[in-house]
């Protein structure tokens, strides 16, 4: 549930501000602020977002999330000189996306030449608008995706120069433990592991691999650009892994059959 356009004109009201003194201010017209009061307008534009947010000195995320009328006076001071005390691990990334025709949002691609770029330019519309883009009818049509080409291996089956497509993840709180995320982090740059989430008590994610030769680190929560929950991947090659599966099957098949021979001597 949005409290946006309550907590609009609540903070309005709570300022003193007519509709036409708050639209000046913002250089808004006082339609548009009237709208965004009545809750007409349901996907407001990165810059007004922004714009709000600076000019009641709360964040995106608590504007959003929080029923300002019920937090108190206090805690409102608080908000109000930039102690936000609902930001830990839930402040509200503003996604760059693009859409279709029909105004459905695309699975944008990520290949490796793009990676540099990704992470300078994640949060860039006009950059994000570069990236390739499709769509994929079996993914649900109310989240949103994005496709990254993985390197190495680390997370074997899922090999190098695989594509992993993931769901966004706003609110990092909700992942749980041994999910499979493709992270956006200051140093790393794109990462896919498994997630340990210890956020509530350390305010950090312990990062797994799949392939026992990489050892588990730590990053923190105020390190972390992007979460994408891993949805599926796709890949040119057969899983290695399986195979040796397969093999090892077929070995203790054998096993047993010789076993079996030596009993009957």
């Amino acid at each position: 549930m949005s409290y946006l356009s309550t907590n609009l004109k609540f903070l309005r009201l709570r300022n003193k501000k007519s509709q036409e003194e708050m639209a000046d201010a913002l250089s808004m017209t006082r339609a548009k602020v009237a709208s965004y009061e009545a809750g007409n307008s349901k996907n407001l534009p990165i810059d007004d977002l922004i714009t709000l947010s600076g000019y009641f000195r709360i964040s995106i995320d608590t504007l959003i999330k929080v029923d300002l009328k019920q937090v108190g006076e206090l805690k409102l001071r608080e908000l109000e000189n930039g102690n936000d005390m609902y930001q830990a691990g839930t402040k509200l990334r503003v996604l760059a996306t693009t859409v279709d025709k029909d105004n459905n949002d695309n699975i944008e691609m990520v290949p490796v030449k793009a990676r540099g770029g990704y992470m300078n330019g994640y949060n860039d519309p006009e950059f994000i608008e570069t990236l390739p883009s499709f769509q994929l009818p079996m993914l649900s049509a109310n989240r949103k995706y994005r496709m990254f080409q993985i390197e190495g291996n680390s997370m074997l089956p899922i090999g190098d120069k695989s594509f992993v497509v993931g769901e966004y993840v706003e609110d990092w709180r909700c992942i749980k433990d041994g999910e499979a995320c493709v992270i956006l982090t200051k140093d790393n740059g794109i990462v896919f592991k498994i997630v340990y989430n210890k956020l509530k008590t350390e305010r950090t994610f312990l990062l797994h691999s799949l392939n026992s030769e990489f050892e588990d680190y730590t990053v923190k929560a105020a390190d972390i650009l992007e979460v994408w929950m891993f949805a599926s991947y796709l890949s040119k090659e057969f899983p290695k892994q399986q195979a040796d599966i397969s093999r090892l099957a077929s070995l203790v098949d054998e096993i047993k059959e010789e076993v079996d021979r030596i009993g009957t001597r």
